[in-house]
């Protein structure tokens, strides 16, 4: 029911009551000086609802134990948000890896280069100035016409988390092309999205899914008529096509979260781990 609150609220209005909400802790946090390294305050954290260190924390183990992520090599976070993926990884990534994050949030950019940068100089973090209904409807540019401010065959590794639940099959795939573009060959790709399959729609037939998908466009759906990015929910059969049209090699299985109310589940969201090419096989 929060979940469902809180995804029904325009994103502006979702952060003013977030940090209403949250001020009396943060304020006593910050007089007691209590607050954890490296975490923002409760009010400031946009990128979704949960616990920022634990959720941080769970996908640290899915990036080592299903994408194979090593400490010396070079990271990209996709929509970094306010730095809950790369927290982590501080503790993670060696002297010899790296770690590479932007997001359309500048304020995000901003706490994430003051907080995290001054103390881990190989994490850097660049503000993108693109248009999304959500997060930054004066953004200037179109994700679909986007290139990734990095050269080719720049990463080990590339994470996507709740980036592709928000946002529209033109962005999808052009986000798609440019991680291809510049990953490794052979380097591998960690996403999440909401996937129509055949047992989440029985679960949403019974009314176990925590999000309804009820306005249909074709290949995906939203919560919303007028702001489907507030939640976007794909046909798992396109997703994976457009991998392959983008050059990515899905690995199976894909791992299907809890968000559709099924039993059998890893994660919130479903995630997808795949590979680029590897030219030398």
């Amino acid at each position: 029911m929060r979940e469902r609150l809180a995804r029904s609220m325009p994103i502006p209005l979702r952060r003013i009551t977030r940090r209403l909400w949250y001020f009396p802790a943060d304020a006593l946090e910050w007089l007691l000086g209590r607050r954890k390294p490296l975490h923002p305050p409760r009010g400031k954290n946009f990128a979704g609802a949960g616990d920022f260190q634990r959720i941080g924390e769970e996908f640290m183990r899915y990036f080592v134990e299903l994408a194979g992520l090593r400490p010396d090599e070079r990271v990209l976070d996709v929509g970094c948000g306010i730095g809950r993926m790369a927290v982590p990884l501080t503790c993670y990534l060696s002297s010899r890896g790296g770690y590479e994050g932007f997001d359309v949030v500048r304020e995000g950019i901003d706490w994430c280069r003051k907080e995290i940068t001054r103390s881990y100089p190989n994490f850097h973090f660049q503000h993108a100035d693109l248009w999304n209904r959500e997060y930054n409807p004066r953004g200037k540019l179109r994700a679909s016409a986007y290139r990734f401010p990095y050269p080719d065959d720049s990463f080990d590794f590339a994470l996507v988390v709740s980036v592709f639940t928000h946002m529209l099959p033109p962005d999808v795939e052009n986000y798609l092309a440019q991680i291809t573009r510049v990953l490794k060959p052979g380097a591998r790709c960690l996403s999440t999205f909401f996937l129509f399959d055949e047992e989440a729609r029985r679960c949403i037939r019974e009314g176990k899914s925590i999000l309804d998908f009820v306005h249909h466009f074709g290949t995906y759906s939203s919560t919303h008529a007028r702001r489907p990015e507030a939640a976007v929910c794909y046909e798992e059969a396109f997703i994976l096509d457009l991998h392959r049209k983008c050059g990515l090699e899905v690995r199976q299985p894909v791992y299907h979260g809890a968000w559709s109310g099924r039993a059998d589940y890893l994660s919130s969201q479903d995630i997808i781990i795949a590979s680029a090419p590897d030219v030398s096989l």
